[in-house]
Formats: structure tokens, C-alpha cells, sequence
């Protein structure tokens, strides 16, 4: 994954061209076509770009914007189905199978319906052959654990608001008084929201497909004038960190780290590249809610869905999980570093609970704390000729404060082992 840093002399909030002190900012790429590529080659570029306001298609549109001035006001704010059967996938090719250790035994009922149990054991996690990110491959150890089947839904978020009240932080209006000078008309609650273009683009700017749309939330995942109507068991979609932690704590859950969410998406498939084996479309079937054609302005849909897909459309893995890869990224609790930056033992690292908050904050703005979170899984917007990330090993950097259309989450609910009780 390259990096590049662009400067803006102007602000998005005003329209002056007074330097602000966010105006340097770090945005992710991910390659065009040609992108799997060994660790070793992986280089990460610092590309000077100076635009003004008007080289983005609007105000609303300015992604960095929400990146780089909207912390400190998100700090402050605080807001706080039956599903059919599919068929499992586990034994389409023959991968050695993750080696189990004592607490693998399902420890008896499931404490929420529509949980799965993740044996605990031993699995190789990240992968040398893909985005550097992503290496070097280790061996992590996790405890056995309940995950849900699915990702949360719109229905399940709505039951949550309903009997708590609770407001998004895409739904919340920054504070007037944390951006001096701000013209009261871009104060709006607003979250990013994909627009696909009509015509080819430039991939190196993500601008050409990412607008920051105000009024788009949960409610109205394409922003003003979409609704919730007839996606009731589809992914719920536009929540931060604190909204989906706001959920877990309410339920009484938890979110996964990302090497429990690693270990639980492979299910049991050591080493494969993908959550149901090495082929991507094996015998022809599509696994996953991916993009298919010249993203971004060429969706052939032949996954049957351009936007989200309702939970459970698609085959379950070995454990028993559906959409793991695909459909939405998943929100996992872990502070980002790269692999590589983070200390590993000779041996297998046992629970492991990520990078550490000050690392995770944007290298390309120091002078900007963001902190990010490790995202899994990809999404509906992830392409061969762009995005290979619907993959296990796959990871990405998001900022705790920054909701999207392609965004959700799904939790688990950890064992206390008998040792630890006495």
C-alpha cells in the first residue's frame, strides 16, 4: 500500500487561503492492477500535491476535512432473522487445518443466539505474498471464543437507538466553536458516502469516487433521500469506533481483536488465500460480495449486488461464519502498525492485542493525532484491478472519528477459562 501526502493551501470550511494547521494530510492508495507483489518491493511514496478547493468535486466532498479536522470535536462531543442454511465451503481444497489447543471444546450453550464458536489454537497471520502491510506472516496463539454469524444489521442497530437514544457521530454537528471561521453551512453532521463515476478515472485520487456527503448517517446510507427500506438484514453501515462500541458494551459484547478476527475468518484453513480456499471463484461460483469489472465507474454485478448484500447471501466458511470477506469492512479493536513494526516472539504470540495508540496516528501528520483502528475483510468495493484486500490476511487503517458507506462490524463474546477463575 503506497502513501501519499498532499498539502492544501486552502481550507475546506472556509474557502480562504490561509495555511490552517491541518492542511498537510496522509491519504491511502491502493495500487491499480499489478498490485500483488512480495514485501520486499513495497515502497511507500511521499507525493507533494497542492490543489485548492475547487480541484474537489465540493466542500461536501473534501474527505480530508473529516480525516484531519474533525478529532478534536469527536473527542469532545461524546454521545454517547432467521437466516437461510449455506452451505459450507471448508473442504473445497486441502490446507493443513489450524492447530487447536486446550480451550477448543465448545463450552456449552451459546450465550446470544446466532453465535458461533471459535475453537481456540495456533494459525499463521498477515501474508509475504500481498500488500506490504500485511507482512511478515506470523504465528498467533488466541484463546477460543463466540462470534456472531453475521454482521450487525440495520434491524439490530435500530432495536439498539430505540431503546437508548443513542445518536451517531455522523448524525452529530461539529461544535462552531472548535473551527473558528467556519462557514455555518458546512457544520453539518455528514458521513462519506461512494459515488461511482460514469467514465474511467484517475485511481491515484480517491477523490474521483469518495464524497463527504452531509446527511448521509445510518439511516441514510446514500445520503438524503435513501432510507432503510427493504434493508432491514443488510450490514449496518455509517458508524465509527465509539458507535460500534456504544452497541457491543450495550448488549453485552465485545469486538474482536484482529488476530481473533484473522484466526476466525480463515476457518481452520491454514494458510489459504482466501476465507474458503486458494481459488477465487471455485467451479465458477462467487463467494463473496465483491466488485466485478474496471472499478470504479464498471460494475458488472455479477455478485447479483452493487451496494451491500443482505446478511447470509453467501456461503458460510468453516466455521460457520458468513460474509467474511467482502460486503463490508469489519471495525476490530486493534491500534494500526504495520506488521512489521510490531514486536513478534520466536515462538507464537498468544492473544495479541495489536499496535500501540500513538503509533497508529498518520505518519504523514504528526500534528494531526488521529488514532486508527485495524479494519478487516474488505468490502463491496474491493476489485482486482484495485482493492485485492477480500482477503484474511488483508488490513486497513481507519480513524476512529470516520464513518463510510462500506463500514460495519459484528462481535464476539470471549470465555473466561477455569484457570483464570481460580
Amino acid at each position: 500500500m503506497g502513501t501519499i501526502c498532499s498539502e492544501t493551501e486552502t481550507s475546506p470550511l472556509t474557502r480562504n487561503t490561509t495555511p490552517r494547521h491541518f492542511s498537510q494530510r496522509c491519504v491511502s492508495t491502493m495500487e491499480p492492477a499489478g498490485i500483488y507483489r512480495k514485501h520486499a518491493t513495497g515502497v511507500r511514496q511521499c507525493a507533494r500535491k497542492i490543489p485548492n478547493s475547487a480541484d474537489l468535486p465540493s466542500l461536501g466532498a473534501s474527505l480530508s476535512w473529516v480525516v484531519e479536522t474533525a478529532y478534536k470535536f469527536r473527542r469532545k462531543s461524546g454521545a454517547i432473522s432467521d437466516q437461510p442454511e449455506r452451505k459450507s465451503v471448508s473442504t473445497l481444497i486441502d490446507i493443513t487445518p489450524t492447530k487447536q489447543i486446550s480451550n477448543s471444546t465448545r463450552p456449552g450453550k451459546q450465550p446470544f443466539e446466532k453465535m458461533v464458536w471459535i475453537p481456540g489454537g495456533t494459525s499463521l497471520m498477515g501474508s509475504d505474498n500481498h500488500y506490504p502491510e500485511e507482512a511478515p506472516a506470523h504465528s498467533v496463539t488466541v484463546d477460543g471464543f463466540w462470534m456472531d454469524q453475521y454482521t450487525v444489521t440495520n434491524a439490530q442497530f435500530s432495536h439498539f437507538v430505540e431503546k437508548t437514544g443513542y445518536i451517531t457521530l455522523a448524525e452529530r454537528a461539529p461544535n462552531a466553536e472548535d473551527y473558528p471561521g467556519a462557514k455555518p453551512e458546512l457544520l453539518l453532521p455528514a458521513s462519506i458516502v461512494f459515488r461511482k463515476p460514469r467514465f474511467p478515472v484517475d485511481l491515484n485520487n480517491h477523490y474521483n469516487w469518495w464524497t463527504y456527503v452531509p446527511g448521509a448517517s445510518w439511516r441514510r446510507p446514500r445520503g438524503p433521500g435513501s432510507s432503510l427500506k427493504g434493508l432491514a438484514k443488510h450490514p449496518v453501515v455509517h458508524v465509527a469506533f465509539e458507535d460500534v462500541e456504544a452497541y457491543a458494551k450495550w448488549i453485552g459484547k465485545e469486538l474482536p481483536t484482529e488476530a481473533e478476527w484473522e484466526f476466525a475468518a480463515r476457518g481452520g484453513l491454514e494458510g489459504a488465500e482466501f476465507v474458503w480456499g486458494d481459488e477465487f471463484e471455485p467451479d465458477g461460483e462467487v463467494m463473496a460480495n465483491t466488485w466485478q469489472g474496471d472499478f470504479p465507474h464498471e460494475n458488472l454485478l455479477t455478485d447479483g449486488f452493487e451496494w451491500t448484500a443482505p446478511v447470509g447471501s453467501f456461503p458460510v466458511n468453516g466455521y460457520g461464519l458468513y460474509e467474511m470477506a467482502g460486503n463490508v469492512w469489519e471495525w476490530t479493536t486493534d491500534w494500526y502498525q504495520e506488521h512489521s513494526q510490531t514486536p513478534h516472539s520466536c515462538c507464537a504470540s498468544f492473544n495479541p492485542r495489536g499496535g500501540e495508540l500513538e503509533k497508529s496516528y498518520d505518519p504523514c501528520t504528526p500534528h494531526i493525532p488521529i488514532p486508527r483502528k485495524v479494519m478487516k475483510g474488505g468490502s463491496y468495493l474491493c476489485a482486482p484491478n484495485y482493492c485485492r484486500r477480500y482477503r484474511p490476511a488483508a488490513r486497513m487503517a481507519q480513524p476512529i472519528d470516520t464513518a463510510t458507506c462500506h463500514l460495519g462490524f459484528r462481535c464476539i463474546v470471549r470465555v473466561i477459562s477455569e484457570e483464570v477463575r481460580r
